[in-house]
């Protein structure tokens, strides 16, 4: 961070920062490798063990079509807590393996629910009115991965660490996170407001996630990382369906969503199990430079990517980037309130960097739009996934991207 950038909102006093910098890199200041970027990623945030996709014991509970699509409802065991919900959609009455995408949900401020943001189950209907909200706010109305599944690709949706079916008991919420909680539902009780249990279960959970924070910091990981540590597992239970091409699947989300995209690829590069499991990788409204969000627009942001120690790692577009040549796409919304726009141009410049060996697998767009995926940004990206089939075994994959 330059030394003129001040604390802005950050809560600490004027130098810090710069004291800081000069104390040790910051923001990818000594210039490292890709390969040293994804060790430090993977130190910074703590990636616990996972199981093999045998010992996840993959169950399939039901089975259903509707609307142009083939569904089915998955559950798997994580190795702590309720198993993890998954659902898979394809193009209805389409045989034989099809690309593969995991679709990865956005925090969106609601956490009682994760998969059912981006699809519906066989009902064909959102399951609860926050949902309609949701998708309106941040998908242009639409379910997203039914949409990329009726454009011919295998799809799987599941539920992130701490959101639906993955929620963190109420009777295990710190006493400090349930009296804030509490004094918050006392007042907007008190201005009329009433709540069912999923939107009571979001405001307990959002006063939790700092507690939560806290204790998996002190076990030696984070949010970042147990997500994904979640995400790396649904990424092999997607790799090894029979219904999926072979040759890597794309990662994909908005928001969080496109966070956990991009660190799951970077971490499945040194994986020996997921060796070429990745084949694209699309960030939606979820990348700018750290020195420009820090001052003002850092308070904004949920611990799953603002993790202790983030700006050692390098800067975030290095960390995006670290997957190169894996193909990308990049998505800015020019009018994010979550991230600054001058912090768009130095990602671009950080991004060009990263893929300087293979400009043509890097696709950068920016998008006249606030914090969302929107149907044109949607369709950008489809588009681009469709371009992008899972190469043959021992040839490389396509690039529709090109250097922004």
């Amino acid at each position: 961070m330059n030394a003129g950038a001040g604390p802005g909102r950050l809560g600490v006093p004027e130098g810090l920062v710069d004291l800081v910098a000069r104390s040790w890199p910051l923001f990818g200041a000594d210039a490292p490798d890709a390969a040293t970027v994804r060790r430090r990623l993977r130190a910074a945030i703590g990636v616990p063990l996972r199981p093999s996709v045998s010992e996840a014991d993959v169950v399939v509970h039901d089975e259903w079509s509707r609307d142009g699509l083939d569904g089915a409802e998955l559950s798997w065991d994580a190795g702590f807590g309720s198993r993890v919900a998954g659902r898979v959609l394809r193009p209805a009455g389409q045989a034989g393996p099809l690309p593969g995408a995991l679709f990865l949900h956005c925090h969106g401020g609601v956490k009682s629910f994760g998969l059912d943001k981006l699809a519906d189950g066989p009902e064909g209907r959102p399951a609860h009115p926050l949902l309609t909200g949701v998708r309106e706010t941040l998908y242009g109305g639409r379910a997203p991965a039914e949409d990329l599944a009726r454009r011919g690709h295998h799809v799987l949706v599941h539920d992130g660490f701490g959101w639906g079916s993955r929620r963190a008991p109420l009777d295990v919420l710190p006493p400090r996170s349930t009296a804030a909680a509490e004094f918050e539902l006392a007042a907007r009780t008190a201005r009329g407001e009433e709540f069912d249990e999923a939107e009571e279960y979001d405001v307990r959970a959002g006063a939790a996630e700092d507690a939560v924070a806290k204790a998996l910091g002190v076990l030696g990981t984070s949010w970042a990382g147990v997500l994904a540590r979640e995400d790396l597992l649904a990424l092999s239970v997607l790799a090894a369906d029979p219904g999926v091409e072979p040759g890597g699947v794309a990662l994909l989300g908005l928001s969080g969503g496109g966070a956990r995209a991009a660190i799951t690829a970077a971490l499945a590069r040194d994986e020996a199990d997921l060796a070429g499991a990745v084949r694209g990788v699309v960030v939606s409204a979820m990348v700018s430079a750290l020195a420009q969000t820090l001052p003002h627009h850092l308070h904004a942001h949920t611990w799953a990517l603002m993790t202790p120690g983030l700006g050692t790692v390098a800067d975030w577009p290095q960390v995006v980037g670290s997957i190169a040549p894996t193909p990308l796409l990049v998505q800015f919304a020019a009018r994010d309130a979550l991230f600054p726009a001058e912090g768009i141009a130095p990602a671009r410049r950080l991004l060009n960097a990263c893929y300087a060996d293979a400009p043509e697998a890097l696709r950068a767009s920016v998008h006249e739009a606030p914090h969302r995926f929107d149907p044109p940004m949607q369709a950008e990206a489809f588009d681009w996934l469709t371009r992008l089939r899972p190469a043959a075994p021992g040839a490389p994959s396509s690039s529709p991207g090109g250097r922004p």
